[in-house]
């Protein structure tokens, strides 16, 4: 690669439905789902240098983690787009699997992204993220051994990515909600920890084996079949069970005020199943191309309903993996 010339990455956001299993009763633990989608996204290019160089913070300190797993002098790295952290679109692993990518790509090294996303501390309890940055669709992954994961996740680097349990390519023509209401961020870091811990030592393993049927007898034929009518009913079904463990945690089965904004989405024919992305804020939505400007018109009413303001968007979802281009393929 000539000196000047530089790698791009650009890859969208994620939606994280739920788990699979919080108790430890469990033979595995975890095992999350959810939805690459097209945007927001993160787009950033990568040179080469002899110091690790970027002015965005976070991308920064992931560039020179990447230089000292790959050996590398430095790499000087631009973010032209990111997407807002700690709002439930997954953030912290889109940027960082896009920076290992781009750091990656500029010295010809193959990024082997599920191999090394625990060394950056990603892929530690869900693997949507990073099966969403790989090949993008719906993901449902296999979760860790109970065993290996208690009520303290492993030392960063110390676990394997959870495997790909199902993937589907998303029916072209489904579309998904999106209402960020203005809110604090979602948990993540030590506070996340925290929290996880105290829902695992209570968790109830009946929930488990609720969201084992529901996923079974309904998720997984919607999406066969192409009904984002049933699909949407599934996963807030999901979103509601996985509440139940969360409540305590989060102030309800939904943090506040996500409750009011999925409560009112309810009332609305044009979404067909709601929900909290992650530990929120994000609200999703599912719904079709058809009802897409009825949808967003169902957001900004749940935003009024719940008495506080917003981003409302619909979006499609993303089935393919990070875009990765260099020199002549811009």
């Amino acid at each position: 690669m000539a000196p000047d010339e530089g790698v791009d990455v650009e890859t969208g956001a994620r939606l994280h439905f739920g788990f699979g299993n919080l108790s430890l009763a469990g033979e595995r633990l975890y095992g999350a789902a959810g939805v690459a989608l097209d945007e927001p996204g993160v787009r950033l290019t990568a040179r080469p240098a002899d110091a690790v160089r970027c002015e965005h913070p976070v991308a920064r300190r992931c560039a020179a983690r990447v230089c000292d797993l790959l050996d590398l002098p430095g790499v000087d790295v631009d973010v032209a787009e990111t997407l807002p952290r700690h709002m439930g679109l997954g953030s912290g692993t889109q940027l960082s699997l896009a920076v290992l990518s781009a750091v990656a790509g500029v010295y010809g090294r193959d990024a082997r992204v599920r191999e090394r996303s625990p060394a950056l501390g990603r892929g530690g309890r869900s693997g949507v993220g990073v099966a969403a940055f790989e090949s993008g669709g719906f993901v449902l992954d296999a979760g860790h051994p109970t065993e290996r994961f208690t009520t303290d996740r492993p030392d960063d680097g110390d676990w394997t990515v959870p495997a790909v349990a199902a993937r589907h390519a998303v029916p072209d023509d489904w579309r998904f909600l999106l209402v960020v209401p203005e809110a604090d961020p979602g948990r993540a870091d030590g506070r996340e920890d925290d929290s996880m811990r105290a829902v695992i030592e209570n968790a109830d393993p009946d929930v488990a084996d609720r969201v084992a049927g529901v996923v079974q007898r309904r998720l997984l034929p919607a999406l066969a079949e192409g009904s984002a009518e049933r699909f949407g009913s599934a996963v807030g079904e999901i979103g509601r069970l996985n509440g139940a463990w969360f409540a305590d945690e989060q102030g309800g089965v939904y943090r506040p005020p996500v409750g009011d904004v999925v409560a009112a989405l309810r009332d609305a024919t044009a979404v067909f199943g709601a929900g909290q992305s992650s530990w929120g804020p994000t609200v999703y939505g599912v719904t079709d191309a058809e009802h897409a400007e009825p949808a967003r018109e169902a957001g900004h009413r749940a935003l009024d309903a719940a008495g506080v303001g917003g981003d409302v968007s619909v979006v499609r979802a993303r089935n393919e993996g990070a875009a990765v281009s260099t020199g002549d393929a811009r």
